[in-house]
């Protein structure tokens, strides 16, 4: 019960910062619209200012939500780490996705471009330590060079960044290259090149103890 009163109020003050904006909403606005006493948001949040907090954490755990469910899956790592690149890629394959992504973005954060960066930031370091886990998975179960996993996780941030800006399919097709057809072959590329060695372990990934 005391999870979905304040997954409630968070709800509620998103719907609210969204429409009147986050200055403009008091503590009491959302007590009379959650149906809920001062009293009660209280026992739950401090002030605004930490209840605008758990709505950028709600909102970035539902951006990175897809790419938990992978982490989480019992597939092999090699698979998981194919599901995430082809996960975060449908931006470039879908003409209409990034357009589409931006329409399901919450009000609040197409209005308010500061803290949908704080959202979009946020929601980037959950990305890369999912990310993280996948390769670290892949060494443990010995699928992954330690070394390999390491360069890996630099190159696939470099590529979610670089996936982020705008234009990248207009440069994909100025270098005369077919959005699904250099999916592929990144996504190969990079599986190809996990395969255990005789490398030193890397620092970035870390080592059981």
């Amino acid at each position: 019960m005391a999870l979905k009163t304040r997954d409630k109020l968070i709800e509620v003050a998103r719907q609210l910062f969204a429409h009147k904006g986050v200055e403009n909403t008091t503590m009491l606005d959302i007590a009379n619209a959650s149906e809920k006493g001062r009293r009660t948001i209280y026992t739950y949040f401090k002030n605004k200012r930490e209840i605008h907090q758990a709505v950028i954490e709600r909102e970035s755990d539902q951006i990175v939500s897809r790419q938990r469910q992978i982490l989480e899956s019992a597939s092999p790592a090699a698979e998981k780490l194919r599901e995430f690149m082809e996960a975060r890629f449908q931006i470039l394959t879908c003409p209409t996705g990034r357009r589409e992504q931006q329409e399901s973005l919450p009000l609040l954060m197409r209005l308010d471009v500061k803290r949908a960066e704080k959202t979009r930031r946020l929601a980037a370091r959950k990305e890369i330590e999912i990310l993280r886990q996948i390769l670290a998975g892949g060494v443990k179960a010995g699928e992954f060079s330690r070394g390999q996993a390491d360069r890996a996780l630099a190159l696939i941030v470099t590529l979610m960044q670089g996936m982020d800006s705008p234009g990248l399919g207009e440069h994909l097709d100025d270098a005369g290259t077919e959005r699904r057809a250099a999916q592929r072959d990144i996504i190969g590329f990079i599986i190809a090149g996990m395969h255990p060695g005789p490398e030193a372990p890397s620092p970035l990934i870390p080592t059981e103890s």
